[in-house]
């Protein structure tokens, strides 16, 4: 089942292609993965992707919907975004945050949305419960980024965009967030992450987009997309294979 489709897209700014007739193809149970160098375009595509930026040309569905004739309200239960980590959360405790995701459905006295089943079972999946109560602007990178997931969860939307949501990450963090991304594909939902560790990406996406220029140049499976010759081409590196990882290991520019 096609939970997100995108035909074509295309965005300028200031005379300049940001995106270029990027499509995108995301199936339910499946995990994508949206790479490319520093400048390629792929935020400003995952922002056309949740909605939130029209794109000057070409279409998105949104569960067989243009996205763009789809009710904010409507859209919001249908697919939650998380944009990449930026200002220090407010000193709110964890579970008053992640019950924000409930807003969407109505749900807006805090006391009762705090108390919806599908937030204790967002705090649960990502390991948040012992720090339900813990103000949210004293936890870590790696805390922060399990509470924006756990809010997109509670949402309980079939659709979840993350941008760059292991960032800065630890790698005991990074594998955490990327075994969540995998357990909810596996319920079900369709999920789409722009990452730029391409050991993860290899590791835990069943496919691939990679853009460049504000174009997507390849998509597929990751054995197909991230090959010799593209990582010399449009990320500048030799690499190193560990199964079926790949690993960047020198610069040959």
């Amino acid at each position: 089942m096609t939970l997100l489709q995108a035909n074509g897209v295309s965005l300028r700014r200031g005379g300049r292609a940001v995106v270029s007739g990027a499509s995108l193809t995301l199936e339910k149970g499946r995990v994508v993965g949206l790479i490319g160098p520093n400048g390629a375009g792929k935020s400003t595509f995952m922002r056309m992707l949740a909605g939130l930026q029209a794109p000057d040309c070409g279409q998105i569905d949104l569960l067989g919907r243009d996205i763009g004739q789809i009710p904010p309200g409507l859209r919001a239960r249908q697919l939650a975004f998380m944009p990449q980590d930026g200002e220090k959360p407010p000193p709110m405790p964890v579970r008053a945050l992640v019950a924000l995701g409930r807003l969407p459905h109505g749900q807006v006295n805090a006391a009762q949305a705090a108390r919806h089943p599908a937030v204790a079972h967002a705090l649960a999946a990502t390991g948040l419960h012992d720090l339900c109560a813990r103000p949210a602007s004293h936890l870590s990178g790696g805390e922060r980024a399990r509470m924006n997931l756990a809010r997109a969860l509670a949402t309980d939307t079939p659709v979840i965009l993350a941008d760059e949501p292991i960032a800065a990450l630890d790698p005991a963090h990074a594998l955490s967030m990327m075994h969540l991304f995998r357990q909810q594909a596996g319920q079900g939902k369709g999920i789409v992450i722009v990452l730029h560790d391409l050991v993860l990406a290899t590791r835990f996406c069943d496919d691939l987009v990679l853009m460049d220029g504000g174009s997507v140049i390849r998509h597929g499976p990751p054995v197909q997309v991230l090959d010799d010759d593209i990582m010399r081409t449009v990320y500048g590196v030799t690499v190193r294979r560990v199964g079926d990882a790949i690993v960047p290991w020198a610069l040959c520019r």
